[in-house]
Parts: C-alpha cells; structure tokens; sequence
C-alpha cells in the first residue's frame, strides 16, 4: 500500500466498466459510449479519436493503430495490425538517391500510410456495437468548439513548437501566431474537424478515397513525395495472430512482428530465468537485471523485427525456453555487458495507449501513434490531419530483415498488451514512449507481479532504461543506486523527462470489480461506474 502521507493516487475502483486514457476529456467519451450501450471497443474509438484532437503530437488519423480485444461471448483474442506501408515507389536507391545514408527521421520520406482510420473502422465493423459515425462525434465537437489544452499536453507542444514551423500547413493547424498554446488555453482544429466529418460519415474509404486522399497525394507531390492514390486506397489493416509467453503463470499476449511486442515477450523470458523478487526494488542489481535482460532482446529485435510478409521471421526460435536461458547466461551481475550488445541469434519514438473494459467483461487494449512528437511535421495540405513518421524505422541496408522495400510495413514500436491468468484475463495495459514501450511494459508487469504492486503502484515506479549503452534513469532511483550501477560499468545520466507513461485495466475476477491505473506522467486518469 502507498504511503497516503505522500502524494500518488489510489487505484480507481468499479463495478460496471472502467477506462483508462491518457487525457480525461478521452476517458469520458469512452464512459459516454459506454453508457450509451457501446463495447469496449466502440468505447476505446471514441477515445483515440478524441485523443486525435487534444493530444495531436502523439496520435491521430495521420497514425498507426494495433489492436488486442478480448470477446467474452467467444473467449477470443482478436489481434488487429493497423500498421501502414511504405509507398509503392520506396526503395532504398531512391532513398539514397536524395543523399541519404540512412532514413530520415521526419520530413515527407519518413510518413508511411495511415493506417488508423481503417482499423478503427475495421474493428468497429467486426466486434463493436455502435454506428461507427456515432463514435467520432466527441472529437469533431472538440475539433469545431475547441478544448482546453491540458499541461503535460502544452509542456511537449512547446518543447517540439520549432518541428511546426517548419511548413505553413503545420504552422497554421498547430500554432497561434507562431507560438505553442499555453495550457488552459482554447484549441480549435477546424480542418481536422472537416476531415472527421468526412470520415464519420464516409467510413474508411472517406480517409482513403476521395478528396483526403486526393489532398495528402498532392501535398506529398508538393514536398517531393512518393505517395500516389492507390497507396492509399489499396490498403487494408490485418487480423493476426498474436503471439505470447508465459511469465510466472500469467500468459502475456503481443501483437506479432512488425510490431515489437515480441522485445517484451523475450525480456520477460529471460526475467523468469531468476528470483527477481528477491532483489530490492529499484536497488542497483535489481534495476541492472532489467536493464541487461531488455538490451539483450533489444540487440534482437533491431536485428529481426520486421514485416514478416517480406521475409520469415524466426519468432518461435526467438520465444523458445533453450534461447531465453542462453541470453541469461550472457548477463554477469557483477559487471555490464560490453556496448553494443550484438545478436546471439545463429544466422537465419510518442504514443497514446488506453485500456478499456465493459461491464460483459469485454477488454481493449489500444494504442495509436504518429511515432515521434508531431510525427513527420507535416499536416497534409487543408486536411488538418498530423502525418506519422514510421518510415523511419526502415534501414537502407540491403539484405537487412527491416530494409525499406516498396509496399512494406517498418518496425513498429507501438505495443498493446493484455495478460490472462487461467484463461481468464486479468490485465490490458500498455505503456507508451517508443523505444521505452517493451522495457516499461516488462518493469510493470514484474512490479506487479514480482513485487506484489498493485496496478497504480506499478505504474508510478520511479524508471529506467539501458539504450545504446547509456542508463538513462529517472529522478526517482536513489543516488545509491546510481553509483551501484557506475560500479558495475553503466554509464548512468538522469533524464530531462519522464519515462513514456501507461494506462491499466486490471480484472478482479473473485470480487466483480474493475481496477484501473493512469500514469501520472500523463495528463490522464482512470475512471469507472
């Protein structure tokens, strides 16, 4: 239990149905549809779409979606990749042929296809109850009327403000004479607006036919793009399988690759190798076992994590017991592994995520995306609309699993999760922060599990993270820690931010109730009835 003399917040508690955002005006839109007869994944639209509105720099319908729904009538996973493609005339020679030696990070060659707005209209289409139109009726209020733009919202908007003046399009969609709005400040967005209507009423094809599409082709065009209309109106996002692993009893289930939920997946593996428990939180061997475990899967993942319908990927080899227990024996307690940490394979970045739960027990783990703040920079002509930038998880070195091909999917680091115990599940949540997405996932999950933290608790535990060989750890780790670490041979920094952030549904299912956790890294909050 928390020391209530300190600050922190309980767990919310409810009976009915809970939801978990992070931004309140989202968490109430999903408890409205809720109400209103919506599911869990009705609700969980509704949100990301409000999310599109008052939290653009992360998410939006110029993004990616992934989706985990548990269906109570069936018992069935559904896992849904909304993960767009490269353009048709991507490729590496064209890339390098502008003088690039690696992918850009932001600009028009970095957007890849938009992929949220056909798997919300997707699964709304296969499991959701409500009229799809319904669902995006909040945001468009918001878009139109304005919303009040909340504090960690305001604090990245300004630290970012330089991405958007770099064109008039962005500058003119996100910026009040040239300058971020403060927070409390009134936001409208009535081009967004326009295109939401547009989608509301036109479904899918609104986004990927007709004068959207059209728009983004020749805004592509005028920044020198790639993009023509049939990249956009021959895509469809994907019904997968998921994948998972067991971690002390509880089955952790991830999206596949090209997603990286596979990184979580071999991090926990390794994890169940030892007695993790018997560490001290956040001690120096404690937050060095972790941090060892995820550079390890993550010398994997950059290495293997792609578009798996391009080329077989080896995920069974990489999730399998013999591999886990090989990549524990790699870690030394006692010193840090020599940087960079290389695959022991033989050979073969800013984010929204909410949970949702209903009162049929329904459960939606979500989570979209434009990948950095403010994505590519760029808003797509008179659309209003903010577009992603995961072209730049492509590398243009040849033969490379992940290498930038035309019509291909790129690593994708957005993460959804749901945990089941004795088939039942007990837990959707994820955690947000790009490249942190996989490392705050497995801390979580051994918070909770491992040291008995309830869900609140184990998402407001002070974090860290080992990347390119630097241990980044957030104020929160004691200074004893820190030099615990240095003795071991990390090159520890305190960071200038948090963390990511996270939401959580917990299932209690011998007491009938709902457990839900926000981070307060976000401005979010869990709520129920």
């Amino acid at each position: 239990m928390r020391n209530h003399q300190l600050p922190g917040r309980s767990v919310v508690m409810s009976t009915e149905a809970m939801a978990a955002t992070s931004q309140p005006l989202a968490t109430e839109a999903a408890l409205q549809v809720l109400r209103e007869g919506g599911n869990a994944i009705d609700a969980a639209i509704a949100a990301s779409a409000v999310l599109s509105v008052v939290e653009t720099y992360s998410s939006g319908i110029g993004g990616d979606c992934f989706i985990l729904y548990h269906e109570a009538s069936s018992g069935q996973l559904h896992a849904l990749n909304g993960s767009g493609p490269s353009p048709a005339a991507a490729d590496i020679d064209t890339v390098r042929a502008r003088g690039y030696e690696t992918m850009p990070d932001q600009g028009i060659l970095s957007v890849t296809v938009p992929g949220a707005v056909d798997a919300w209209y997707q699964a709304n289409r296969k499991l959701g109850r409500l009229d799809f139109d319904k669902l995006l009726q909040p945001a468009i209020h918001y878009a139109e009327n304005g919303y009040a733009v909340s504090p960690v919202i305001a604090l990245n908007w300004k630290k970012h403000e330089a991405v958007l003046t770099q064109t008039p399009e962005a500058s003119r969609a996100y910026l009040v004479d040239g300058k971020a709005p403060v927070a409390g400040a009134i936001h409208r967005q009535p081009d967004l607006a326009r295109s939401l209507r547009t989608i509301a009423s036109k479904g899918r094809d609104g986004f990927y036919l007709g004068e959207i599409a059209a728009e983004i082709v020749r805004y592509s065009d005028s920044q020198n793009g790639l993009f023509t209309l049939d990249d956009l109106a021959d895509y469809e996002s994907e019904w997968v399988d998921p994948i998972s692993s067991n971690y002390r009893g509880y089955e952790v289930f991830e999206i596949p690759p090209n997603g990286q939920g596979i990184t979580t997946l071999m991090a926990l593996n390794i994890l169940a190798q030892t007695e993790v428990a018997k560490l001290e939180h956040l001690g120096a061997d404690h937050v060095h076992l972790l941090s060892e475990a995820f550079t390890l899967a993550m010398a994997e993942r950059d290495r293997f994590v792609a578009d798996s319908r391009f080329k077989p990927l080896p995920v069974a080899e990489m999730l399998s017991a013999e591999f886990a227990q090989s990549q524990f024996e790699r870690i030394d307690m006692q010193r840090a592994l020599s940087q960079p940490v290389t695959s022991a394979m033989p050979n073969h970045r800013n984010t929204i995520y909410l949970s949702v739960v209903d009162k049929d027990r329904n459960a939606c783990s979500f989570i979209n995306s434009v990948f950095y703040s403010w994505g590519s920079g760029l808003v797509a002509g008179s659309t209003g609309i903010n577009l992603q930038n995961r072209g730049a998880g492509f590398v243009l070195e040849e033969g490379h699993f992940n290498q930038l091909e035309p019509r291909k999917r790129p690593l994708n680091t957005i993460i959804p999760a749901m945990v089941y115990h004795e088939g039942k599940p007990v837990l959707s949540f994820g955690v947000m922060g790009g490249q942190y997405q996989a490392m705050g996932q497995t801390y979580v999950l051994s918070n909770w599990i491992d040291y008995g933290m309830d869900i609140q608790q184990a998402l407001d535990a002070a974090r860290f993270m080992l990347y390119d060989g630097v241990l980044d750890v957030e104020v929160g780790v004691p200074e004893r820690t820190r030099q615990g670490l240095v003795d071991k041979g990390h090159t520890v920094v305190e960071d200038d931010g948090p963390h990511g952030g996270g939401q959580a549904v917990l299932i209690d299912w011998e007491q009938g109730t709902l457990h839900g956790g926000s981070d307060p890294r976000k401005d979010g909050c869990a709520m129920g009835y």
